[in-house]
């Protein structure tokens, strides 16, 4: 078999491949239906917790949820699914708050964190002040 055709018989297949990912929804991203949906999906990983407020951001990917003092729940769309985690300001490299956005940068290898947008400003306020270390906090002027 001739090169030419080998390179167009392989860029044909990986053309194939990524469109049988895309039409049969792998590149579909998650989104949460409400708070309902956000507590019910972190209660399947974490069913002894007691979440209070939920606090989704205005993209509903993800959501904030209390768990008392300085203690977060946390529910994020990657890709298809939810990943969730427990957040403490003593996971945290970085957390900044600028307006309706928190920016938060963590010390897990497997989750760095994320920018994310809240629909009003008190929730990001909220979200920030749970997650507050005095030397790790900075809001933007």
């Amino acid at each position: 078999m001739s090169l030419p055709v080998l390179v167009v018989l392989v860029a044909f297949g990986i053309a194939l491949s990524v469109a049988a990912v895309h039409f049969t929804g792998g590149t579909t991203t998650a989104i949460l239906a409400g708070a309902d949906q956000a507590l019910a999906r972190f209660a399947e990983d974490f069913p002894d917790e007691r979440p209070g407020a939920v606090r989704l951001t205005a993209d509903n990917h993800a959501a904030f949820l209390d768990l008392g003092p300085q203690r977060c729940g946390i529910v994020q769309s990657i890709g298809d699914c939810f990943l969730t985690r427990i957040v403490t300001p003593n996971d945290i490299l970085g957390l900044t708050r600028d307006g309706d956005v928190v920016s938060l940068r963590l010390k897990d290898f497997t989750w760095k964190g994320g920018r994310f947008a809240f629909a009003n400003e008190a929730d990001a306020r909220a979200v920030a002040a749970t997650l507050q270390n005095s030397d790790r906090i900075r809001e933007a002027a």
